[in-house]
């Protein structure tokens, strides 16, 4: 299946308009940052949990410990993704345990990953909660999961896909539609 660019949903500009208004519901849906933590899924989870974290500390002038998550196997599709997977490395260097955890990754949609995020954080120990914080939310659940924050909702077609692009992975910040070539 070939996949073709529709159109840029998002720009580098309204990405960090996104990323700052999720760090300030951050602050305002937890009464400030005390005991908690920001977890990146690999892989573009991790930028953009960098680039809240990093606004968050700015707001409150606190610092908020981060780690990264890799929740390769822990997914349910483990077999089907091919013999040699590649895994990226989870590094948590904090407690779990009575944290707010806020889980951040680039796209919501089928709920498989965050499954498979929270199953891998509640192995680690057991938080106070656990948030999420989503750049895209592009609908089509699987499983019954709902981000606390969302960059933005973009409904999609199944033939549809959504492509996060940050800096530190692609060399640009962008979100793109893309769509099934005839």
């Amino acid at each position: 299946m070939e996949l073709v660019q529709s159109h840029v949903l998002m720009d580098e500009a309204a990405i960090n308009r996104a990323l700052i208004r999720i760090s300030h519901e951050i602050v305002e849906h937890n009464g400030g940052l005390e005991n908690v933590a920001v977890i990146g899924i690999q892989k573009r989870g991790v930028p953009l949990a960098t680039r809240i974290r990093n606004t968050l500390e700015e707001i409150e002038g606190v610092k908020v410990p981060m780690g990264i998550l890799d929740i390769t196997f822990y997914r349910d599709d483990l077999s089907t993704l091919s013999a040699h997977p590649v895994v990226h490395g989870t590094d948590i260097p904090f407690n779990v345990n009575d944290k707010k955890i806020i889980l951040i990754d680039d796209v919501l949609f089928t709920g498989r990953t965050t499954r498979a995020a929270i199953e891998n954080i509640f192995d680690m120990g057991r938080p106070e909660n656990i948030q999420l914080a989503i750049l895209i939310d592009r609908g089509h659940r699987q499983l019954p999961f709902r981000a606390d924050y969302v960059g933005k909702n973009i409904p999609t077609s199944l033939s549809e896909h959504i492509d996060v692009e940050v800096k530190e992975v692609d060399g640009q910040d962008r979100v793109l539609l893309l769509k099934e070539a005839n």
